[in-house]
């Protein structure tokens, strides 16, 4: 490399020139300016010196390292044996370098004695050359001198004598005319190709040692050939014969293998490095019978990967949604935030009507029936602060609603009615709130009405643990009307305090997180979600992953139907943009990669539906072990579909739980939304009865229905669902069969006839005997026999029956061993219709 300044070095380098002069210093090199010039060798100079600054010139290490490349090539030669068959004989050519890793000093070392080596080499090689040839001329001129002159026209040719140890040779060849035109040289040409040569040679050697310079780290330590020299051959090799063939390892590399839950044996193959067929081998060997596409559990994966030498790392497969949430940082400053407040109680006791007072708003009338089926989530500014209401229905259905409620909250306010004291539902909601860890306060409502029993209600939730504070304990009990407003003051005083007691906190400046309260497909807008933020803040264009769903934000709606940009935690609002409706309890989290966010969901769901797969295997066979040797089940088919999720889970499980052993509901298919053509084609296909709860049939399933007479149902109550289809499932149980005994006559006499054999003289001693009906006759209390009458004759005419008190004569049918005190019973069979 020419010399640089001073100036260039530092620009090459990129370091400040003031600081590379201070080093050149310390080197105690003599250039002072930036302008000055390092040589090569000053610049070596000066990299000795730094690294023998910052430690490199320490003791060379106590065994150089070597690396060893080893190239192998393979050939084809043909040849032939005495009966003129070829026969091809690979030949396999190895070659193996070494290289050492040395210092600068020991590279120039050895680079100095191999020149110095070469040089002697060459310098005792010329003068042995140089020795043989002036001994060759002495021979040639001796043989010139003892060689006859030819005659004159002589007719032979004449052949040039070849003054060398080869001219008989030569001579030979030239008579025969195959003597090559480079076969005449004379003394001068073969001196001069001598030279030629030596120095071709001497060249190469240049090139050969010239490739190493002495700042590489690696220098040619030596060369070894195997099976064969250096000369090139003019056959074309492969590409695959010309790459390096590699050493492998000596010794075994042990790795961390990270076995997921289910894993085929081609992967844990793969990321072992080995090939599936091994893996096939070890598992046959330790008694699995196996191939490439087995699909091995965690336990026997981690048993063989521990067999082949390695390491196993259990991994869940929910890894890569923790791998997500760990990239999303949800942490920061916690700020004071509204207490979220459900209001929970039996139905009818005055939870939603207690709201509306709050909310100077009439939610109630809006529900079907005047009882609520939705949660409905409701942030209200009150005079005594912020406040955020889940309000969650009464009735038995849905239990699954309150649930989510009250792990959704931070306090129940516990609704029950003066004049009604507690109920199921009421304990129901108690069980909820303490499972989920919340503090209650119980509103005692409709205070104002007659018949009130506030002390009554106090004695009942005593009993199920919840004393009030003017009692000794510690839940805050207010009276309240809804009505007329007593007592709605305290009652949110006393929800206040008890948030205060909580210190309830959450971070405002971050990705938002909540849960799902409700959703539901809006024909004109989509998927809709009701969400509660918890923590963050949600923002429009944010990118949601919420339970099997996902999507971006596209709009946000409050519970007045305004639009809204932004909503901070303990707000709920309504938002679009999912690409489904998740199920309702769901958690939503804001990410920031919506192709991360597609691959959980995609991933959530296909476990879900394997998940699902499953279950229906496992029922499948309980079902047929249940069923083996009884009657078949009558199954009663139904296509649901809801306004909101909550509802369809709802109505779902109150529906599983109905029938018996044997009769039950099946639920073909349910959703969110109206009921379209391809539901009424399914309930064609499967004999379903097609239920739509507060949704109705387009026009072409109306269409459908019409045509094939196909069964539809709206409702808007979920009882009067329920009831319908307890009494459908009532009609298909198999009626219950009952006896009834009609009359009995005692035998007072036993008279033969020709025509009818033995008849019995009998008294009717209660009931009516009928001549068409089934008949048991009874000796001491005993049946002995049963079966039919074949004659009933008042004296001698035929009767169809006879009344209490009157005597008769009765012939048996097939039966002739009828004696005295003998009763004959008649009965009849009625069918008596079941319920569930």
């Amino acid at each position: 490399m020419a010399d640089l300044t001073i100036a260039e070095l530092a620009k090459l380098v990129g370091v400040q020139e003031e600081r590379l002069l201070e080093q050149i210093k310390e080197a105690g090199l003599p250039q002072t300016k930036s302008s000055d010039s390092l040589s090569n060798e000053e610049r070596s100079k000066l990299l000795m010196s730094l690294k023998g600054k910052h430690g490199d010139s320490s003791p060379a290490e106590s065994s150089p390292r070597r690396i060893t490349l080893q190239r192998k090539t393979i050939g084809i030669l043909k040849s032939s044996d005495n009966q003129g068959r070829s026969k091809s004989v690979n030949v396999e050519v190895r070659k193996k370098r070494t290289y050492v890793k040395r210092s600068v000093e020991e590279a120039q070392a050895a680079q100095l004695e191999a020149e110095k080596a070469r040089l002697e080499e060459e310098k005792a090689r010329a003068a042995k050359e140089a020795e043989e040839a002036t001994k060759q001329e002495k021979i040639n001129q001796e043989k010139v001198k003892a060689t006859p002159a030819k005659p004159v026209g002589s007719s032979a040719p004449v052949v040039p004598e070849i003054l060398d140890e080869k001219g008989a040779d030569a001579k030979r060849d030239f008579k025969k005319g195959t003597l090559k035109k480079h076969s005449f040289r004379n003394d001068k040409d073969e001196e001069t190709n001598k030279k030629d040569f030596s120095r071709r040679k001497a060249q190469t050697e240049d090139r050969k040692f010239n490739k190493i310079r002495p700042t590489d780290d690696f220098i040619l330590d030596g060369e070894e050939e195997i099976g064969g020299g250096r000369r090139r051959s003019s056959r074309k090799l492969s590409q695959g014969q010309k790459e390096h063939k590699f050493e492998m390892p000596t010794e075994f590399i042990v790795k961390e293998i990270e076995v997921p839950e289910a894993i085929s044996v081609s992967d844990l193959a793969q990321r072992m490095s080995v090939k599936g067929a091994a893996l096939v081998k070890t598992l046959m060997n330790m008694g699995v019978m196996a191939t490439i596409n087995l699909v091995l559990d965690q336990d026997t994966s981690i048993l063989l990967v521990e067999e082949m030498g390695h390491k196993a790392k259990p991994v869940s497969n929910d890894k890569i949604e923790e791998d997500l949430f760990e990239s999303v940082q949800y942490e920061g400053e916690e700020l004071p935030r509204a207490p979220i407040i459900t209001v929970m109680g039996h139905v009818d006791h005055g939870k939603t009507s207690l709201l509306d007072y709050i909310r100077k708003s009439s939610v109630t009338e809006g529900e079907a029936g005047g009882i609520t089926q939705h949660i409905g989530a409701y942030h209200v500014e009150t005079d005594h602060g912020i406040l955020t209401f889940l309000d969650t229905p009464g009735h038995a259905a849905f239990s699954a609603m309150r649930s989510r409620g009250a792990q959704a909250t931070d306090i129940v306010i516990l609704v029950v009615a003066a004049d009604d004291g507690a109920k199921p539902q009421t304990e129901e909601a108690i069980h909820h709130a303490q499972a989920a860890n919340v503090p209650i306060v119980v509103a005692i409502n409709k205070i104002d009405k007659e018949g009130a029993d506030p002390e009554k209600v106090k004695s009942e939730l005593s009993a199920k643990g919840l004393t009030p504070e003017d009692w000794g304990g510690d839940t805050q009990f207010v009276e309240v009307s809804a009505h007329t407003g007593q007592g709605i003051p305290e009652l949110l005083e006393a929800a206040l305090l008890q948030a205060e007691i909580l210190e309830l906190k959450a971070v405002v400046d971050c990705p938002a997180k909540g849960v799902v309260i409700e959703s539901r497909l809006d024909k004109g807008r989509g998927s809709v979600a009701t969400v509660l933020v918890q923590n963050g803040t949600l923002k429009n264009s944010d990118i949601i992953l919420a339970g099997h769903e996902y999507g971006r934000v596209r709009a946000m709606v409050d519970e007045n139907g305004k639009q809204i940009k932004s909503a901070g935690p303990s707000i709920p609002v309504e938002i679009l943009g999912l690409n489904g409706t998740p199920d309702a309890g769901d958690d939503f989290f804001v990410l920031d990669d919506e192709r991360k966010a597609r691959e959980v969901a995609k991933f959530r769901r296909e476990k879900f539906r394997e998940n699902q797969i499953a279950k229906q295997q496992i029922a499948k066979m309980e079902g047929m072990f249940a069923t083996m040797g009884k009657d078949d089940v009558k199954v009663l088919n139904i296509v649901l579909k809801t306004d909101v999720r909550g509802s369809l889970e709802a109505i779902t499980s109150s529906l599983a739980g109905l029938g018996n052993e044997e009769v039950s509901v099946n639920i073909i298919s349910s959703g969110v939304g109206g009921i379209s053509e391809t539901d009424a084609q399914l309930a064609q296909t499967s004999n379903a009865s097609i239920i739509g709860f507060n949704v109705r049939a387009d026009k072409s399933a109306k269409t459908l229905v019409e045509n094939e007479g196909l069964e539809l149902r709206y409702y808007s109550v979920i009882y009067n669902l329920i009831d319908d289809v307890k009494a459908v499932l009532g009609g298909l149980l198999a009626p219950d069969l009952q006896e009834e005994i009609l009359g009995v006559a005692e035998v007072r006499d036993v008279f033969n006839s020709p025509k009818y054999g033995s008849i019995a003289g009998s008294m009717v001693v209660e009931g009516t005997v009928y001549r068409n009906k089934p008949i048991r006759v009874l000796r001491d209390n005993v049946v002995i026999y049963e079966g039919e009458l074949e004659s009933l004759r008042r004296f001698k005419d035929e009767a169809n029956e006879v009344r209490n008190g009157m005597e008769c004569g009765i012939g048996v049918k097939n039966y002739t061993d009828v004696k005295v005190g003998d009763k004959i019973e008649v009965f009849e069979t009625k069918e008596v219709a079941r319920t569930l």
